[in-house]
């Protein structure tokens, strides 16, 4: 007789076989596939990641999905641990790596998370803590400094606490003996400035500039050490490498002064929706747009709008969700003009002296699942304040290749954000739902209709829509246009109202339907389109008297005149043009 046992009884051995060994040969029968192992690894260490994941995030729903993101990123990614018996650490890096991104890409979750700790107060953990708040970390920090150091903590939490202390210690190390000194006097040693005054025989004023510069400094060390981190996770996952991808024929056609339009146009070349570079225009509403700044009409106005709300809802007119990672919006305050700036400040060397971003490392994680995934992503600012798109990266020189106004050139990783705006804005297309002809339209007239009404997030610094003409005929009468930004606005606006003339001209000809409501909207469109074609021939003398760059001489009396004809007859043109579009769309509603 042959014995045998029962399907139970052997997995029961198995378990218990598998509960005898170490994590490192646990390791390495999981490399080789054995599922059951990678499980045992899992039992014993999944609450472990729980709680870690917990103490970082606040939210015990964000913390399970976190932990089960990052031990499928494990599993995937085990052959590529070399060192078995680092295994613990690798997995809490990956933990904590996919946390921060987390926090960092959600801005609700982080202020939520923040919030938990402000109202739990001194009931926290000393590893609670909200990455993305200088104060906060430092607090934490003093505070689990002065505990004892013979506290029985459980390997958790000295696991935690350990790592904790080496990442400021890190931080530290780019301050001077004197700023250290001064630095942890204070942040620590709960020194006040005036008590730092007196034991370091300073006076008030070096003491606070002291402090200002060093905490510039260690916020500065902390986004290179996560960036550092970032790195060395793909690394650990196997995943540093080189990519570029290769130009796709829209690459090479003409482009449009409206480089936001452009870019949706060569990222959606890597997709299946091939849309003509008029209709991305038309459809997301670019080809409609103008905002004109009081007085002088500054360079600055054709991209002063709040990036997110208005180009994801462009995307979402023709079926795609994206995803944004980005600092805080500053664009209702426009900088300085680069193009009168002195060219020293455009140098790599003077983007080195600007503050790295906090939102470095989320960006970059977005730039290579985009790369990854085939598709471009669409930038702000990496060489000068326009939109291009980032289609390359290699891990290992950490530099991207990106082409912006027409122009091919690489950028250093940390140099994302630190323009003359410093100002970061990454975009990925993510989803895309199927949406038909009729659907597109509507929603882009919509959001068309709304611009041109003023319906749009107010601003300061100019006016948008329609009244936008009124404030541009306001400002020659003023005499103090600036000439640069004036031509810059006149060459974008007559080349937006060109391509929506094109995009109008192609809904009439590509118009599907015969009953009577699609009869309308080939004949509104046309005429529409007419009313477009005026007006971007009209602007066109614009151009030829205000030319780009130099911008001829706006403020003369007699070119003054001019213009204001010019813009009250193109403004007339729109008018009636935005009557026609309204018609159309209560023509989509039937």
């Amino acid at each position: 007789m042959i014995w045998t046992k029962s399907a139970e009884s052997a997995n029961e051995e198995t378990e218990h076989d598998l509960d005898k060994l170490e994590d490192g040969v646990l390791v390495q029968r999981a490399q080789t596939g054995d599922r059951e192992a990678f499980g045992e690894l899992i039992r014993r260490h999944r609450r472990q990641m729980f709680g870690y994941a917990q103490t970082l995030t606040r939210e015990p729903f964000l913390a399970e999905d976190i932990v089960q993101d990052a031990l499928i990123r494990a599993f995937l990614h085990l052959g590529t641990l070399v060192d078995v018996a680092r295994f613990l650490p690798w997995l809490h890096r990956i933990v904590r790596n996919q946390a921060y991104s987390r926090l960092r890409s959600n801005p609700v979750v982080r202020e939520r998370s923040f919030s938990a700790l402000q109202r739990n107060g001194e009931n926290e953990d000393s590893t609670s803590v909200v990455w993305s708040n200088l104060d906060d970390i430092l607090h934490r920090v003093s505070r689990s400094l002065a505990e004892n150091a013979s506290t029985n903590d459980n390997p958790e939490e000295h696991l935690m606490r350990r790592q904790l202390h080496e990442m400021i210690t890190g931080l530290l190390s780019c301050l001077t003996k004197r700023e250290r000194q001064i630095f942890e006097s204070h942040f620590f040693d709960h020194l006040s400035p005036q008590e730092i005054t007196k034991l370091f025989s300073l006076s008030s004023t070096n003491v606070y500039k002291i402090l200002s510069r060093s905490r510039k400094k260690v916020a500065r060390e902390r986004i290179r050490i996560e960036v550092d981190q970032y790195m060395i996770e793909r690394k650990d996952l196997g995943a540093l490498k080189t990519k570029i991808l290769s130009k796709t024929s829209t690459f090479h056609v003409p482009g449009t002064w409206t480089t936001a339009g452009w870019a949706f146009h060569r990222m959606l070349s890597y997709t299946d929706q091939k849309l003509s570079l008029p209709m991305v225009m038309g459809l997301t509403g670019q080809a409609f747009r103008i905002t004109i700044c009081h007085d002088d009409v500054h360079i600055a106005g054709p991209t002063m709008y709040p990036f997110r709300d208005i180009l994801s809802r462009g995307l979402q007119n023709i079926g795609w969700s994206c995803r944004i990672v980005e600092t805080q919006d500053k664009r209702d305050a426009p900088g300085d003009n680069t193009n009168l700036m002195d060219s020293a400040l455009l140098t790599a060397a003077a983007k080195e002296k600007r503050p790295l971003q906090e939102e470095l490392p989320a960006a970059l994680d977005l730039i290579h699942r985009s790369i990854d995934r085939g598709i471009p992503v669409l930038s702000w600012d990496l060489f000068i304040p326009e939109f291009g798109v980032i289609y390359g990266y290699d891990d290992e020189q950490r530099m991207l290749t990106a082409m912006e106004c027409m122009q091919d050139d690489n950028l250093p990783y940390d140099h994302l954000g630190r323009g003359t705006l410093e100002d970061l804005f990454i975009l990925s297309l993510e989803e895309r739902t199927e949406k038909d002809q009729r659907s597109m339209l509507r929603d882009a007239l919509s959001m068309i209709l709304d611009h041109y009404h003023g319906k749009e997030a107010p601003t300061d610094r100019g006016e948008r829509g329609l009244r936008a003409y009124d404030v541009w005929i306001n400002a020659f009468r003023g005499g103090k246009i600036e000439p640069n930004g004036n031509a810059y606005n006149i060459a974008v606006v007559q080349d937006a109202r060109r391509l929506a003339a094109e995009f109008l001209s192609e809904i009439n000809a590509e118009w599907q339907g015969s009953d009577e409501a699609d009869e309308r909207i080939r004949a509104l469109s046309a005429e529409a389109a007419h009313l477009y074609r005026q007006a971007a021939e009209q602007l066109r003398e614009l151009t030829l008297l205000f030319p780009f760059p130099s911008g001829g001489g706006p403020n003369s009396v007699e070119n003054r005149e001019r213009a204001v004809m010019v813009l009250e007859s193109v403004k007339g043109l729109e008018e009636q043009a935005v009557s026609l579009l309204e018609q159309m769309n209560e023509a989509l509603a039937y």
